[in-house]
């Protein structure tokens, strides 16, 4: 999805010219925090996920490297389909995670004119068609642990859409109606707020674009119209690269800025923002910001209340060096945040956040998918930057999967271990499997434990040697036997499987940490 550079403008005055309005408004109920997922939930990771597909059609380092980031909980993307098609993958999806006690991170993403039609183009026909598919999602999820984060880009862009400071913006489709478009986009949002906050498990995020777009009022304008009241509230930087430590205050002061105008006689317009009173570029400045917030809630009598305000997400996935600056006049535009180069991954996905505003940092945009082609001002089919053809909106990417786990910050783990899963058969139902676990790391492991995720139906009946237990899909084979540095222990495996065919199963961890399997 794009991500389109905006004029910077001032989304706040002076808290002391809100003293022209002249009274009090009633106040509102507190915005409701979440209460689905915390410092103790574990986030799911998918073994048949995108990633992991990947994996399977490629071979060498880059295989490694989509391994290693398949290991992580990055959320899964539901973009199309009939309402039964989704509701159907969905709940295969969910129903997955329920049995190993996760919490799978969907997001919904098939808007009507989503992206205003640009390198992620698509989504449902009318508003009709979205949320009928939007009820479809939720029927699958049902009464099951889930977070979604609702729409990327789905407040940032908006067809037709005045801004909060009177400015028509730049999505301007001949093929909606500029009278109604607007408004559509936010009937639609409700209705998906009202349908998935209804389920009792479900964590619902909607947009709040990131630090380098909109200011804090009107991101925060455009919450409240969106339900931000009912929902559990918003993410910040999903498929961008912004640092965390600016998202951080950005969040803060979105929150607040919604507990001040939901509460009192403030409105969005007098939030302070990145813009003002603090300068966008210099970080240091921010803390002007944080003051104006403070004098705000002593202007007010509203209450800082972590516990009621509303909370959010990151995306952690791709901001490890933060965003990309283009060569000064090389571009007439350089699309900085199409597949820049020389990024890195992140915070990895966590619900720990030690942060009372911040749910969970995720992985929403899957690292080492493409943003789409990018041309940076010229006729392509090239990516000038990259001297070659990057891959569609959301195909895997090798070369730039290798960047982000060569320049993670902080350094991802390294893989110390190689896995073969070999199989015969199936034959009349029954399989055999040879795994060889080989050592790639400096240190012996001890008692050791390879565990995986069948894809289908397979159950193991026998491991020798050593011992194993089986949880669904879920399998783990102990040994008691120190794998030395550079050696390879051999397993075998006798079971049943329902199919007549076996898929050779992709994430394999030794001891809790990723391997390579080949």
């Amino acid at each position: 999805m794009t991500r389109i550079s905006k004029t910077r403008r001032i989304s706040a005055v002076l808290a002391t010219a809100a003293l022209s309005l002249g009274g009090l408004v009633a106040a509102q109920p507190a915005l409701a925090a979440n209460d689905v997922i915390g410092p103790d939930d574990e986030l799911f990771v998918n073994p048949q996920s995108t990633t992991l597909q990947a994996a399977a059609t490629l071979d060498g380092q880059a295989r490694a490297d989509a391994q290693l980031l398949g290991s992580f909980a990055s959320a899964n993307w539901f973009t199309e389909g009939t309402p039964d098609q989704v509701r159907d993958e969905v709940a295969a999806l969910v129903g997955a995670a329920d049995a190993t006690d996760e919490v799978p991170v969907l997001v919904a993403y098939n808007l009507p004119f989503r992206d205003c039609a640009q390198y992620s183009a698509g989504g449902a026909a009318d508003t009709a068609a979205y949320t009928a598919w939007i009820d479809g999602l939720a029927a699958g999820i049902g009464d099951r642990d889930a977070v979604v984060i609702l729409e990327p880009d789905g407040l940032g862009i908006i067809p037709w859409y005045t801004t909060i400071n009177g400015e028509l913006e730049w999505c301007q489709p001949a093929e909606l109606d500029s009278a109604t478009a607007a408004s559509d986009r936010f009937v639609q949002l409700n209705h998906a707020v009202d349908a998935l906050t209804a389920l009792p498990n479900t964590a619902v995020y909607l947009d709040g674009t990131h630090s380098g777009w909109l200011g804090v009022g009107d991101i925060t304008d455009r919450l409240i119209k969106a339900g931000v009241e009912r929902a559990d509230g918003f993410f910040l930087n999903a498929s961008n690269y912004v640092q965390t430590e600016r998202l951080q205050k950005y969040g803060t002061w979105i929150s607040d800025c919604l507990n001040l105008s939901v509460n009192s006689w403030y409105e969005p317009a007098f939030c302070g923002s990145q813009y003002y009173p603090a300068s966008p570029d210099d970080f240091s400045t921010w803390g002007l910001t944080d003051a104006a917030y403070d004098q705000a809630y002593a202007d007010t009598g509203v209450t800082r209340d972590p516990a009621a305000q509303a909370h959010f997400v990151i995306d952690t996935s791709r901001n490890g060096q933060g965003p990309w600056t283009a060569p000064v006049g090389k571009y007439t535009d350089p699309e900085v945040w199409c597949n820049p180069p020389a990024r890195g991954a992140g915070l990895t996905p966590t619900t720990e956040t030690g942060e009372p505003l911040i749910d969970a940092y995720f992985w929403i945009k899957v690292p080492g998918e493409s943003d789409g082609q990018c041309y940076r001002g010229t006729g392509g089919p090239e990516d000038p930057e990259r001297g070659m053809i990057d891959p569609a909106a959301g195909q895997w990417f090798p070369e730039q999967a290798r960047e982000l786990v060569e320049l993670a910050e902080p350094a991802l783990p390294t893989q110390t271990c190689h896995v073969s899963f070999d199989v015969k058969g199936p034959l009349k139902g029954n399989f055999a499997a040879t795994v060889r676990v080989r050592n790639t790391g400096t240190e012996p492991t001890g008692d050791w434990s390879l565990a995986w995720s069948f894809a289908g139906a397979e159950t193991v009946h026998r491991a020798l040697p050593g011992s194993f237990t089986q949880d669904g899909v879920e399998v783990a084979v102990t040994g008691s036997r120190s794998i030395q540095p550079g050696r390879t222990t051999v397993v075998a495996l006798v079971g049943k499987t329902n199919g007549s065919t076996m898929s050779e199963p992709l994430l394999f961890t030794l001891d809790g940490s990723p391997c390579v399997s080949y």
